[in-house]
């Protein structure tokens, strides 16, 4: 079975010299993601020890900042003075985020997340205790009934990975087409057509963003239409197009807990001008479950399922689902 074309997976992996000293530290077995910090502190986390600090690391901050440039380069974006901020996926799908002085206050700063060597289905993850059995049937019927999802969790806490998980068990002949600020997911699925947004050029023109990408997806024909991550007003358009017979849809939302759901989407709908009686009647139509994630202890898994609802003065609220009561999800 083939993999994402956009995602890493399909493409030879970035040789670890090109990380210059951080080279050694990615090679370290269970490493996912590599800190550096402008004060010449390096962080390491993964497994179940989660984030720590590494001896021994020594670089200044000319050495830093050179690498940075490289690395973001690496990726075709560009880092200076002028755009001090930058996220490329490298070949392998290795994750690459930068930022400069002086909007970083201590230095440059590297924030660098390493994929897993393969990519898990839901029997993996249920394996390693990430989901649970009755978890794992819920998750299941909700890919075969093509209810639209709501991945959310806090950074870290294996969004992405679930995500990538579920879309591979859609049938092989659906389409799948993925729009992403930054190219990440990696999908076990024979077709997917990806979408990366693009940067602005040196004179500010020609910068493509995910607003733009959702509509332009609509023309590609998607079975599924899959936004990497909510995160500005391209909500609008991902739930108008959900609420327009795209059905089995999913994204990711960074929230802290399912009780924070429903006022980050209000916050991202006030960006594309819906308020929050409108977009609660857009989210109680579009999304059929909501997924939950959290990590603890170094393990990342599915905390909870909920569904939108709205409340007796319409706005938008998620319900708390259990074992029990999920059992027919949209």
């Amino acid at each position: 079975m083939s993999t994402n074309p956009v995602a890493a997976a399909v493409a030879p992996p970035t040789p670890w010299h090109t990380f210059g000293p951080l080279a050694p530290y990615l090679l370290r077995g269970g490493v996912t993601d590599l800190f550096v910090n402008g004060a010449g502190e390096l962080w390491a986390d993964g497994g179940p020890r989660g984030l720590r600090r590494l001896e021994g690391w020594r670089a200044d901050e000319a050495a830093t900042r050179d690498l940075a440039v490289r690395l973001i380069a690496r990726g075709g974006r560009h880092i200076d003075e002028s755009t001090p901020l930058m996220d490329v996926r490298l070949d392998g799908g290795v994750r690459v985020h930068a930022v400069l002085p002086p909007v970083s206050t201590g230095g440059t700063l590297l924030s660098i997340r390493i994929p897993a060597p393969t990519q898990p289905r839901l029997p993996d993850l249920m394996a390693s205790g990430s989901v649970l059995p009755w978890q794992h049937e819920v998750l299941q019927r909700a890919i075969a009934d093509r209810t639209n999802l709501l991945i959310t969790g806090a950074g870290g806490s294996g969004k992405t990975t679930l995500l990538a998980a579920l879309l591979s068990h859609a049938p092989p002949h659906e389409r799948l087409v993925v729009i992403e600020d930054v190219a990440e997911l990696r999908i076990r699925h024979p077709h997917v057509v990806g979408l990366e947004t693009r940067q602005p050029n040196l004179e500010g023109a020609g910068a493509i963003d995910l607003r733009r990408l959702v509509r332009e997806a609509l023309r590609m024909r998607p079975d599924r239409l899959v936004l990497g991550e909510c995160r500005g007003a391209e909500v609008q358009d991902l739930l108008a197009a959900l609420n327009t017979g795209h059905d089995g849809g999913a994204g990711t939302l960074h929230t802290n807990s399912l009780a924070d759901v429903a006022a980050r989407l209000e916050a991202l709908g006030s960006l594309a001008g819906l308020d929050d009686r409108a977009l609660a009647r857009q989210v109680v139509s579009a999304i059929g479950l909501i997924v939950h994630l959290e990590r603890i202890d170094g393990l990342r898994r599915v905390a909870g399922f909920g569904r939108p609802s709205l409340r007796s003065d319409g706005r938008l609220e998620v319900l708390r689902l259990d074992d029990e009561t999920v059992t027919q999800p949209r």
